[in-house]
C-alpha cells in the first residue's frame, strides 16, 4: 500500500513548526507550522511515531 503524501510544490522558508502534547481523557500530540494561521495537525498521542521510530 503507497502512503497517502503529496509532494510540497515549493519549499518554505524562515518556519518555525512546534510540537506538543495536550493531556486530557484522550492525550493529543499537536505539531503546528507557528509562521501560518491554521498550519497544524492533531492525532491522538498512542498513533503518533516516536522519535526512534522516524529514524
Amino acid at each position: 500500500m503507497e502512503p497517502d503524501t503529496v509532494a510540497p510544490t515549493e519549499v518554505a522558508e524562515n518556519v518555525e513548526v512546534m510540537a506538543s502534547i495536550e493531556e486530557g481523557q484522550t492525550d493529543t500530540f499537536i505539531i503546528a507550522d507557528v509562521s501560518q494561521d491554521d498550519a497544524y495537525m492533531t492525532l491522538p498521542l498512542v498513533e503518533a511515531a516516536s522519535l526512534p521510530e522516524w529514524r
